[in-house]
Formats: C-alpha cells, structure tokens, sequence
C-alpha cells in the first residue's frame, strides 16, 4: 500500500489541467471536426461532459472520469493501428497530436474529467482585490494587471515615450490628425502634473474625434455608397447615415443605447427621426439589381449578412458557420442560427424621410415655431401610412388586377373632348386670348422662360387623362406653334394640382406622357423628369397641330368648389421656347395607361414570387401615388408646407418592422432557401442568458438588441471592450478578434479584459471613459522603441503579447492622404454631409457595368475633405484606398489587414492627391516669414512629423533641395509640368525644387506610423 501511495504521490500533487484553458483547445483542434454537434462520429460529440462519458454505439467510453487507462479516447489515441488511431491518418497529416497533450488529456480525466463552460460564456467578473503592491506610485489598475504577468514573465515595461510621441499618438489615435507644430509645443513646455490628461480631453472633445472612430464603426457596418453587384448603382443618401455615427460617437452616445437604436430604434416608443435613421445599420447589405434575379433569394442574403454581422460585431462569433449545419467547433445549433435569423426576417427595408442634418431641424423649428410642429406630426403620419404599404400592396393588386383585365378586354382608345379653361396665367404677365374653338393664344414680348397656369374649375365625369394640344396659328413665327423664331417651344414640365386655389392644391402626379411627334433628344417623358434643361420639342414638325397626352395618378371627380390648376414650366435655357397657341382636353376613360403606367403593369404582371427586385421599386413609388391612406396622408402634409419654408427633410434607406402577414421563418436546408424544413420562433442561443422578450409571443428586434447589451450578456461587453484596445494596441488582448469561439485564441489577460468590460458597463457604456481609462495608463504610455540590448523581451515575447512595450502602427487607408493633406494646409476641416470625389485615375469608373458611372472630381473645399468622405463604389473604390488595405464593405470588418507594399511608396509619391499636397507644402514653407532654406526644411519637417530634424537630416534635405535646383535651372518646361499652375509670388522653378525636397519629408515612414 505505501509503495503504491508513493508512486501516485507525484500524480496527486500535480495540478489537474484547467478543462478550458487547457483541454478544450486540444479537442477544437483535433477532434470537433468528427465529433461535434454536427458530425458525432461514432456517437461521440465532445460538447458537453454529458455527452463525452455517455457509452458509445461500440459499448466502450470516450471518457471514463477517473479512469483514463478504461477511457476509449485515450486507448484511440495510444493505439498503434493505423485503422485505429485517432485522430484519422488524414486529420494527423495536418499537426498529430504530440505526447504533451495526450498527458494533458489523460491527467485531465484521473482528475475527474470536469467540464467549465467556454471563457468567453462565463459571466463578467471584475477582481477587486488589486494587489497594487510595487506597481508604483499612481499606477492605474491596467498597469496592475499587465506588470503582474510581466513580473512572472520576468520581463520590465518600458519607460514612457518622449512628449512628441505622446502628443502624436493621441492625437493619431483619437483624431487621425497630425498635432500642428504650436499644439506640440504647448504640450512639451506644461510642466504641470495634468498635461497629459489635458491632451487626452481635448482630443476626445474634439469633433474630429466622431470621424476617427465613426470610420472603425463604418468598417463593421459595411458602409458604402454603392449597392453592390454587377450594377453596382450609387446610394446617394448612405453618407446620411455616416453623418449620424459620427454625431453619435461625438456625444459619446452610450455604447448600450448606441446598439438599441441601430437593431432596433424604429420599435422605441415614439421614435425619433435621428432612431429611425439609426437602423439604417442594417441597410448597408448589398441590394441586387440585375436582371432575372429573385426578390425572395436576395432578401434572405440580406437576412444571413443581419445575422452574420450581428454575430461578428457585437458576439464575436462565427455564426455564420451555423447558417448550413450545425457548428463544428462552437456550441451554436443550425437551429439557433435561425432563431437569430427570425429577428430579422420580420425587418422590412424601407425609406423614411429624415432631417438632412443633426441640427437642420431644430433650426426649422426655431424659425417657424409651433407650425413647425404641426409639420412634424403630419410627416409622422405620413411615414406610418408609407410602413404599412407594403401589408396593403396585396389586397391593392386583388383590386387593380381585374380592372386591368377589363381595360384590355374592352382594348378602347381614350375619348378625348375639349375641357372649359376659365383662365390662363402666367409668371411673366404674357396676355392670352381666348379663341373660338376654346384654345388660348399668347401675345406681347416672348419673355426668355415662363409658367403657364391653367385653372379649370368645371368637368362633368371624373377625368383620367389631359391632353395638351399645340396648334399653329398665322400670328406665331412659322405659324408656332411655339413662339421662338423658328416656331419651336420646350416644355420642360407639366404640373397638375387639384384644390380651392393655387395657394392651397394638392399635387396630382402625371405619369406615363406620350406625344405623337417629339424633336430628337427632347422626348415626350421629359416633361415629368425633374429637370428644367429637357423637355418636350418638335423640331421638324413645324407649323402643324400636336398633341402631348397624359395619365392621372388617380380619377379626379368634379366636386364643388374645387378646381384643376396645370403648370406648364418652359424654362429652357436658350430662351424664348414659349408655346404660343394650346388647347387642354382630358377623358375619362378606363384604360390601361390610366391604370398604371408600363413599368408597374410589367411587374404586376409577373408572379409575386418571381419578381425582379429591380422593378419592385417602381411598383411601391407608383402604391404612394394611389393608395389612399398615404395620399390622404401626403395631402395633408403638402397642405401644410405651402405656408412654410420647405422643411430640411430627405429620403433615407432604412429597416421597419413587419406588421401585418408577420414572415413565418423556417429553418433553411443547407441553408438554400427554396428548401425550407421546420418552424422556429426568434430566440438566442442557449449557450448564453435567455433573452426576456417584452412580449412572449411576438419577440422582436427590439428585444434582441437589449439582450445584446443587458449585463447579463457577457460577450458584448468584452468583445467591445477588445475591439477598442485593437485600435489603440494593435492587437486585442484576444487577438481573434472576431472570433471568441472556442477555436478563437484565448486572452493574454483575462482578467483585464472582464475588469474593462465590467468598468465599462459601470461607467455606463462610454466609450470616451473608456478611452480615457485605457490612454491614461503607463502601459499605453510606454515607448515603441526597441533597446539595442533588449534581446531578453523579444526571444521571451517576440509578438508583444505580454504589452512589455507599445506597438508601432501604420494608419490606415483614409488616414494617409488625410495626413499629407494636413501637412500641407490643404485638408478641409468640415465635419459630415455628402460624399466627395476627390481625383482619380480616371479609367477606374470606367470599370463600371455598361460604363453606368462618371467620376467627376469635386471642385473647392470638397476636393480636400478628408477620406473617410470619398465615394465608396464597391465595384470600383478609390485606388488610393485599396492600397492601403480598405476593406471592400460587402461584409462586415472588424479588424483591417496591414500590407506593406512597393506600390504605397509609389503611390505617396506620384498619385494626384499626394503630389497636389506636396505642391501646397512647398509653397506653405516658401509663404511663411522664415528666412532661410534651413529654417524652411526645419519647418517642412515638423509639419510632417512634430519634431526637430537633426544636423544629419537638414544636411540630407539640403542637399537634395541644391540638387533639385540645379536640375529645374536646366529643366524649366519640367518644372512647369511639375508645378501645373505658377504662382507669381512663387517662381516655377523654386516651387518645384521645393515640391521635390519635401515630398521626401511627406514620404518618411515616420509620416505614416504612430509611434
């Protein structure tokens, strides 16, 4: 008995293997790939502990607890049968499983085989007992927690970086902005304890500070101006959604509230415009145009993209995997996959009016008062009546659909008679007479534009159609019937109005305009396209009567006192393109035209199912023409602009929640969704707290979103919280940052991670606390550089793991030419609005499908703004960016690539953008009151990089700058090329020798890289 406890001793005195760090990382490795959730080779999933000592299909035990020389797990992966041993000869090719492990393995089932949840699964636990011993005088708890694993490590930090670095640093990682050469000065000479923190709070107070880290959340939002495809047509409204992030983040929206309105803001009780606009998160998927695509397919892709991004950006998980079986690695059912996907599928994509800015509207109402107010109300009403368009679309089709049977059954043209104008006016007092056959002739000078205003206050059936007839007459150049020298007119647009007075009409869309002549380029269709320069002409049909005939959105019925008020706009730039003589008919036939026009009958006319989501849209713009709620609705709300300055409204892409006919989701086969199989209702997963929906029977969005930041949820807040430190180390403390499964790396600190992630829920969700907590810590502080003898640190910790040292990073793809252009006085301070197009070799949107988009190069301040504001065409983004390792935004990036190649140093140096900023710093150095070449590279210098040149690098910047003199003396017609536009004050020849010193200076390593 002795001699037996002898020889178990040491086995009793080793520590039993911790299950999560050390044994569930060997299964994800070599064994879930057979025996998971989705593949249980054998009967053996290794999932739970239930299931791993369950007795398999064979009678043996995977694992016996306590017993490992009886355990079928061990005895397979001992045995020397090639048939035998586990894992498979084709799963050993890849790493086999070496002799540690396998005594990890069986020292973890002698000890009892426990089984603990995932890390990443357990509750957020925030150590209190610090030990603050030897960490310093002022020491934060960060540099508490890092000198502990470096003191076991045997490793030191290192010392805090120089004040240049420190001022950079911040301002790289907060503003993405160079400090000016003043700033750093101001910085370096404030002895005062709080300097630092100084620096940190007016960066993040800075409204730069929104653009900086709005652009890392517009990398996880898949931000683009473009759809995606083939087509790839713009979204000229997404920058309205980058404008609210950047709002958000300036405010420090909390992180928690941030989420909620993004999933969900539409269902928060009496949403806001700015928390509608907020879901518009959720709209930056791809949208499929092409031709012979499915509506039904392209929806659910967007579906899966929701769920999968939901799963990266806030669970750091790859759901995804689940969308086609089971995970293999994660404890994530395809089952569970589509209970996340069922929040989604009852999220219709919408378009919701929006203020054009964060304050446009507050200024409105502060101009206009309670009106103001009352606009607002209406606008809401309007919104409700276009969201539920969609649930009327289906009975409005049962109805219009035998009324387009009988139209073409009776296959009748419009009967067309003569309508009693009463008067006619017009903005330049032209004077019109009255003729016999009830048309009108102008008289008097032809002004150079002009709108007709036809008022008629009596017709006896409801009218469908006008007709506009041009006639000739002896009186008119040419006999007209226009009124310009040759006779010819342009009529740009035609207007129809319906109500007491013009003052007080609403709107009567026109659709569907034909003429039975029309001069070529100056069609019939243009009288309703919004532009003034086109229009209806009939160049070569002169001097003989024409006819233009139009269809009414809805029948108008003649109802006392209310009258017809036709705008006929002629504003064709030429001048003088006036109708001299007309006529106004109308019908009230039933055709097919005054139905709807071509392109709605070609979709009804197709099956629901099979509809191009290409054509869907003029099919729902043509439901706001006619259905009644929101025409009721619009009226009203037109009504009530006509006393007020039009309101700073826009259209914006957005998610609304499905009301009636809710989608039944089923679960997908292989995740093809024409292979639906089982019914599942919107859940989580059960590896995680239960979501508590407000309503059981009707889970929403809503109540995904606050189960995505409630406290309980222990991956938001530790995914967020790394997420953050990636940006401003590098690396996360889980350097998989997309990934906290179980084949994701484990943190280098853990308990680091859960004290941020539990201080970041305590300091509710502010990611400007945050910020400020981490900034202000030593191990941030520390110095990048590497000690000559500093051999020790990198053999024990080549990869910086352990933060014995900060990190060098390269910025990224926007933020270099935002540099160059900073450096050179040249970069637009404006904060939001629209995209911008700044230069760009051209043959790049010629890349474009069928050649379908122009890329014409701002103008002014726009050329200059910063390049988180430059279109995004995900077909063809802008070079410049690619480069520099943009992501393309058709999924969602939660942490960009570095690349380090020849062709940035190429492009730094020759792109149009760069060498336009090189330009502008040469000619800032030559403007400014210095009086020497040496204090002009010094100054050149510290634009670029903050700190004094040295003695070696003036000397080697000298004698490039005589260099290049010498050379544009001889090379005048190249310095003139160089320099494109001379400036008097500054000759060509210095201007150039100057653009070529300090485009050296603007290429530095330095320039790029936060120390």
């Amino acid at each position: 008995m002795c001699c037996y406890l002898v020889a178990l001793l040491p086995v009793l005195l080793q520590a039993a293997p911790d299950f999560d760090r050390d044994v569930r990382p060997i299964f994800a490795e070599h064994c879930l790939e057979c025996h998971s959730m989705d593949k249980a080779k054998g009967g053996l999933a290794l999932i739970s502990r239930d299931e791993a000592i369950k007795k398999l299909k064979s009678g043996h035990q995977a694992v016996s607890p306590g017993k490992p020389d009886t355990s079928e797990l061990i005895a397979r992966m001992m045995s020397s049968d090639p048939e035998e041993q586990m894992p498979p000869k084709e799963h050993r090719d890849k790493r086999p499983l070496n002799g540690s492990e396998v005594e990890t393995l069986k020292q973890w089932i002698t000890a009892g085989a426990e089984w603990q949840p995932h890390w990443a699964y357990q509750p957020v636990r925030k150590t209190q007992d610090l030990k603050m011993q030897g960490a310093g005088a002022g020491s934060l708890p960060i540099d508490t927690f890092i000198r502990e694993k470096l003191k076991e490590a045997g490793l030191q930090p290192s010392p805090e970086a120089d004040r240049i670095t420190l001022i950079r640093r911040v301002w790289y990682d907060l503003l993405g902005l160079p400090p000016t050469p003043e700033r750093v000065d101001a910085f370096v000479n404030d002895k005062s304890p709080t300097a630092y923190e100084k620096i940190v709070d007016d960066a993040l107070a800075s409204q730069h500070f929104g653009e900086r880290w709005g652009r890392h959340w517009l990398d996880m939002a898949r931000y683009a101006d473009s759809d995606g495809y083939e087509k790839d047509n713009p979204r000229k409204d997404a920058w309205r959604y980058r404008d609210w992030v950047i709002q958000a983040v300036n405010n420090d929206l909390p992180f928690d509230q941030f989420t909620i309105e993004q999933i969900a803001g539409d269902l928060l009780p009496n949403a806001t415009a700015d928390q509608i606009l907020a879901t518009a998160f959720h709209r930056q998927t791809l949208t499929n145009t092409e031709g012979g695509t499915d509506q039904e397919q392209f929806r659910v892709e967007a579906c899966f993209d929701r769920t999968e991004t939901t799963g990266a950006v806030w669970l750091g998980l790859t759901v995804g995997c689940a969308r086609c079986h089971s995970h293999k690695y994660d404890q994530l059912t395809q089952k569970e996959y589509y209970q996340l996907f069922a929040y989604y599928n009852n999220g219709d994509e919408v378009t919701r009016q929006v203020p054009t800015s964060a304050t446009a509207w507050e200024e409105y109402e502060k101009k206009n008062g309670a009106e103001a107010k009352k606009l607002a109300a209406l606008q809401k009403k309007v919104d409700e009546a276009r969201a539920g368009l969609r649930d009327r679309l289906p009975d409005w089709e049962k109805s219009v659909q035998p009324r387009l049977a009988e139209a073409r059954a009776k296959s009748v043209n419009a009967t067309l008679a003569p309508l009693d104008v009463r008067s006619v006016s017009s903005v330049s007092k032209s004077a019109f007479k009255k003729l016999g056959d009830g048309s009108y002739l102008a008289s008097g000078k032809t002004p150079k534009t002009d709108t007709y205003t036809l008022e008629i206050d009596s017709w006896d059936k409801p009218l469908t159609a006008l007709q506009l007839e041009v006639l000739p007459d002896d009186s008119l150049p040419g006999k007209g019937p226009g009124r310009s020298k040759n006779g010819n007119f342009v009529l740009s647009e035609v207007k129809l109005s319906v109500g007491v007075s013009p003052e007080l009409a609403v709107s009567v869309p026109l659709h569907s305009p034909k003429a039975d002549v029309t001069q070529k380029r100056f069609d019939a269709d243009q009288v309703s396209d919004g532009n003034a320069q086109t229009g209806w002409a009939i160049a070569g049909f002169l001097g003989t009567p024409h006819q233009l005939t139009l269809q009414l959105s809805r029948a108008i019925a003649p109802a006392k006192g209310q009258k017809l008020f036709l705008k006929l706009e002629q504003n064709f730039a030429a001048g003088d393109h006036l109708i001299g003589r007309f006529r106004l008919l109308g019908s009230s036939d039933v055709t097919v035209e005054s139905i709807a026009p071509p392109a709605v009958v070609k979709v009804l006319d197709e099956e629901p199912n099979r509809r191009n989501p290409a054509l869907i849209p003029p099919l729902y713009a043509w439901l706001e023409k006619v259905d009644p709620a929101f025409v009721a609705a619009s009226s009203a709300l037109e009504l009530a602009q006509q006393t007020l300055p039009k309101p700073p409204l826009m259209d914006v892409r957005v998610i609304a929640q499905r009301g009636t006919n809710p989608r039944v989701t089923k679960l997908l086969h292989r995740g093809e969704f024409l292979n639906p199989t089982d019914e599942v209702q919107p859940s989580t997963f059960t590896i995680l707290p239960k979501a508590s929906p407000r309503d059981e029977a009707k889970p929403d969005r809503l109540d995904l979103a606050r189960w995505l930041v409630s406290k309980e949820n222990p991956l938001t807040p530790r995914v967020t919280v790394n997420h953050i430190l990636a940006r401003l180390f590098g690396e996360g403390l889980v350097r998989t940052v997309a990934d906290f499964g179980v084949r994701g790396e484990r943190p280098s600190h853990p308990e680091l991670l859960d004290w941020l992630a539990a201080t970041f829920m305590e300091k509710g969700w502010s990611r400007k606390q945050l910020l400020k907590t981490i900034m202000m810590s030593a191990t941030y502080r520390q110095s990048s550089a590497i000690a000559e003898d500093a051999k020790s640190p990198i053999e024990l910790d080549p990869q910086n793991r352990l933060l014995w040292r900060q990190n060098r990073l390269r910025v990224e793809g926007e933020i270099v030419r935002d540099l160059h252009l900073a450096a050179s006085g040249l970069l637009s301070q404006k904060i939001g609005g629209p995209s911008v197009f700044p230069p760009m070799p051209p043959d790049i949107a010629n890349l474009s499908y069928a050649n379908n988009f122009k890329w014409t190069t701002s103008a002014g301040e726009d050329r200059y703004r910063r390049g988180m504001y430059t279109f995004f065409k995900r077909t063809a983004p802008h070079p410049d960016l690619t480069t520099f390792d943009c992501p393309d935004a058709n999924l969602t990036n939660v942490k960009r690539t570095v690349s380090d190649t020849p062709l940035q140093a190429l492009t730094t140096l020759n792109a149009e953008s760069f060498a336009e900023a090189a330009r502008a710093l040469a000619k800032r150095v030559l403007s400014e009151p210095l009086t020497n070449d040496d204090e002009r590279l010094a100054r050149a210098f510290r634009l670029c990089v903050s700190r004094v040149p040295d003695s070696l690098e003036i000397k080697a910047l000298r004698d490039l700058l005589y260099d290049s003199r010498a050379w544009y003396e001889k090379h005048a017609e190249d310095a003139k090329a160089l320099i494109t536009t001379e400036d008097k004050a500054v000759p060509a020849k210095e201007h150039a020798a100057w653009t070529a010193t300090v485009r050296m200076i603007l290429n530095m390593d330095e320039v790029i890289t936060r120390g």
